[in-house]
């Protein structure tokens, strides 16, 4: 079949995109699943439309260097520091452990050792895109898994940077391997340091130069010639265009400029990369995976339950409670896009086929649509990893239970001593009203019960923990935190131990009001919404609408709300 025009392919490929994407976002999916399948719907391994992959892949080229350009602009030496001692240990234990999780996995399937650790080395990255946005739609953007899941996504980040500097030695390795790794490092460094004199005394004033022009066309041209001129000069050191492009990212970063470079950089990289993701599911064959199944489930099972493994009992190590090490290890437990950069570089550097870099593909997405069906397994793996004898140990002291001096009834327990609870808490103390609280904050546990009050650590959806807080006799349950799985599990078992408890819990958007509604609870709270009815009193306020009409008013949007939105969901 005759392939189109450059411009025709360029229309194809965004179109397929357009699509894709739409349907991905349509089914809760990542974005960039609908984008790789598009690719595969105008590649050549399937009926239909077909573009020219040779020419989507120039673009797709453009792409690579317009992603490793921004990572290179949003991090910098500062950032680093900033990374908490938890996320570098995690990364520095759990690349290595991974990277050899997938050279024994790749050792197995028969590839040559250089084709074995390329394929360790793709495992060893994760999406942090893709967990973090998961995270938000569970409604814990700003919870402690959040914040370790970003960490260690920095170093696993950083990592492709030596990966990516090994590969044209690994590419060429004979007898003198250890000298050309070697020299590989050392080019990097000198790459680097380069880097680093450059950016602190050249590209300042260059900057300075193009900005007093007051140009905007003139400050995105610099930029674009600064970043693909150091991706040629690394390619021309034998080292990478994408290392190129990194590194000219870390030149911008430390500069004045970086947040403008950043919002001019954007558009393009969102652009570009949506052609390199489409130009990755043109290179996966459907049929060869189809024949390739059993390979293709066993890679995927062998990255997904080895890095939650690892991942998980690193953080158990570094004494993260069991919940956070377990969710923050199942949302890990996949591939990113970056290891399609790094399995591209190296099928360009010839340590893989076009058949293995299929396979990695496959691996890689499969890994990715599994997370948010992984994630339902939550609280089983909770309860196993509280099960473990170092674990329960550990936890034993903060779960054992210091008695108030009078007996608890008619009380109030708090799930989550956040702001919200805090609040809350505090309110109760000003009423005199008895209340325990139940949560995973270590240090904030041993401060409430320093105070006399019964403070158990954990999460409520433990049966042990919501009859060690006496719910039987308690006339109020409060799930304050954003955790729906969790509130569900609450509400369920509460409602078991105590049939005529009343239960108010927190809903992150309007989707779960419904859900919780069904499960038991009485009362719900949706802070966006809440925040907005705040807004409407304050401004009738002070346009002196009368009170009880502005209070009618919102006692009559709160029940239209709350009832339409828990029927309709």
């Amino acid at each position: 079949m005759e392939t189109t025009p450059f411009v025709l392919d360029l229309v194809l490929a965004l179109s397929a995109a357009f699509a894709g994407g739409m349907i991905a976002r349509k089914l809760g999916l990542p974005v960039l699943l609908g984008y790789i399948v598009a690719g595969v719907v105008i590649g050549p391994y399937t009926p239909g439309p077909i573009a020219a992959s040779e020419r989507v892949d120039l673009l797709a080229n453009l792409g690579v260097g317009f992603l490793m350009l921004a990572l290179g602009v949003e991090f910098s030496l500062n950032e680093l520091v900033r990374v908490k001692r938890i996320a570098l240990l995690a990364g520095g234990f759990q690349i290595p452990a991974t990277i050899l999780l997938g050279f024994f996995c790749g050792s197995a399937f028969g590839w040559s050792w250089q084709a074995s650790l390329l394929l360790g080395g793709a495992f060893a990255i994760s999406s942090s895109i893709v967990a973090i946005k998961l995270l938000m739609a569970r409604g814990e953007g700003n919870s402690p898994q959040a914040r370790i899941t970003l960490g260690i996504g920095v170093i696993q980040d950083l990592s492709l940077v030596p990966m990516i500097a090994l590969l044209p030695a690994l590419g060429g390795a004979g007898e003198n391997l250890p000298a050309d790794v070697g020299l590989a490092l050392v080019k990097a460094a000198l790459a680097i340091g380069a880097v680093i004199l450059i950016g602190a005394k050249v590209v300042p004033r260059i900057f300075d130069i193009v900005a007093r022009t007051h140009s905007r066309e003139l400050f995105i041209l610099t930029v674009v010639m600064i970043a693909f001129g150091a991706a040629y000069a690394s390619e021309q050191a034998g080292l990478s265009l994408a290392l190129g492009a990194f590194l000219a990212g870390l030149i911008v970063s430390e500069s004045e400029y970086d947040a403008q470079v950043l919002a001019d950089v954007i558009p393009f990289r969102d652009l570009f990369s949506i052609i390199f993701f489409v130009s990755i599911g043109m290179l996966v064959d459907p049929i060869f995976l189809w024949d390739h199944i059993l390979l293709l489930l066993a890679g995927i099972a062998v990255l997904m339950v080895g890095k939650t493994l690892i991942i998980g009992a690193v953080l158990l190590w570094v004494k993260i409670d069991h919940r956070t090490a377990t969710l923050t290890a199942i949302l890990l437990a996949q591939m990113a896009e970056f290891s399609f950069i790094l399995a591209g570089q190296g099928r360009h550097e010839g340590l893989i086929n076009s058949e293995q870099y299929g396979l990695i593909l496959g691996i890689a997405l499969g890994s990715i649509l599994l997370v948010p069906f992984t994630l339902q397994l939550e609280p089983f793996l909770t309860r196993v990893a509280e099960r473990l004898p170092a674990v329960a140990r550990r936890e034993s002291e903060l779960v054992g239970i210091k008695e108030p001096p009078r007996q608890l009834r008619d009380h109030v327990v708090v799930c989550g001593f956040g702001r919200v609870g805090t609040e809350l808490g505090a309110a109760l103390d000003r009423s005199h009203i008895d209340y325990a609280v139940i949560d995973l904050n270590a240090a904030k546990i041993r401060q409430i019960r320093g105070r006399g009050i019964l403070a158990l650590y954990g999460d409520a959806s433990q049966e042990t923990l919501l009859e060690r807080a006496h719910v039987a006799d308690a006339k109020v349950l409060a799930i304050t935190y954003p955790d729906f799985v969790t509130a569900q599990s609450a509400i369920q078992l509460a409602r078991e131990i105590n049939p005529t408890i009343r239960i108010i819990a927190r809903a992150t958007n309007e989707g779960e009001l419904g859900p919780l509604e069904h499960v038991g609870a009485d009362e719900l709270v949706q802070p966006e919404f809440e925040a907005g009815m705040e807004f409407v009193r304050q401004t009738l306020s002070w346009c002196e609408a009368p009170d009880d009409q502005t209070r009618d008013l919102l006692e009559t949007r709160r029940l239209t709300y709350y009832e339409v939105e828990a029927a309709s969901s």
